[in-house]
């Protein structure tokens, strides 16, 4: 198995000339031309892996240096067992300690094929658990395993914590609702689709971050009303950043923002 350098997504060999995910316009090939890395290299690179508490019930999971995009997992525990959200593209034998010492891992999921990392690694070093993978998006897949199960729409870990499928940055991405999170309030897990700002008062809505291509107006109201039906407060991206509080609001009056500069209501401002 190798791991593309850019985007850290697992493949089996023979893989091809360019990773497919990276030459896709959501993306890019870096400067340095394709790279292609084992997980024997990249340990034996010094890489070392770290878990935080984010708040109680939620771990993330980090890689220090980082890997491909250098997303931030997050583990969702829960009394029935845990959730590994946007799993890193790297996996060590205390990671797998420290996941599994905070109970049993009932699946694996990514908010989208850029989030995919190594995750039937991780599937294998936990038992063979599921890799929930959304059925829009199976073709982005590098790594074909019995542990895979393709779903659409929603999809329910455990009581109170729900896989959602909103489309947007890629046809099948989802996001994680957590009612327990935020004290009871609800913590919505994103990828792209929803993207929380540096500000911490507003979200972006992308097809590309790296190549600046938005989405629509209307596919971003879409997702928003969809996800207005969900109790939440708080939303967590793929990188650990953060929107803590009135994220419903927000995420709300950010989507109203979007679809108004689209339309072209603020040119008098450009």
């Amino acid at each position: 198995m190798l791991i593309c350098a850019a985007c850290a997504v697992e493949r089996t060999e023979p893989v091809p000339e360019l990773c497919p995910i990276c030459t896709d316009e959501r993306q890019y090939i870096p400067d340095e031309e394709q790279r292609w890395l084992t997980l024997d290299a990249l340990r034996q690179e010094g890489r070392k892996m770290s878990l935080q508490e984010n708040e109680p019930g939620l771990i993330g999971i980090s890689t220090e240096p980082g890997v491909g995009i250098g997303q931030t997992s997050q583990l969702v525990v829960t009394p029935r067992g845990s959730l590994l959200w946007d799993p890193v593209g790297y996996i060590d034998d205390a990671a797998v300690k420290m996941v599994l010492d905070q109970g049993p891992v009932l699946a694996i999921a990514a908010s989208h094929p850029h989030m995919f990392g190594v995750q039937v690694e991780w599937s294998h070093r936990l038992g063979g658990v599921p890799v929930l993978v959304a059925e829009a998006d199976k073709q982005w897949l590098g790594v074909d395993d019995a542990n895979i199960v393709h779903w659409s729409g929603t999809r329910q870990i455990t009581d109170g914590l729900v896989l959602h499928q909103t489309g947007g940055h890629f046809p099948g991405s989802a996001v994680a609702h957590w009612a327990a999170g935020a004290n009871g309030n609800g913590v919505l897990l994103s990828g792209d689709s929803v993207f929380p700002n540096p500000d911490r008062r507003s979200v972006s809505f992308m097809r590309s971050y790296p190549n600046r291509l938005p989405l629509s107006g209307a596919v971003v109201l879409r997702i928003a009303a969809q996800l207005d039906a969900l109790e939440f407060d708080r939303i967590y991206g793929n990188f650990n950043n953060v929107i803590a509080s009135s994220a419903k609001a927000i995420l709300r009056d950010s989507a109203r923002r979007h679809a108004a500069w689209a339309r072209g209501d603020f040119d008098h401002l450009t």
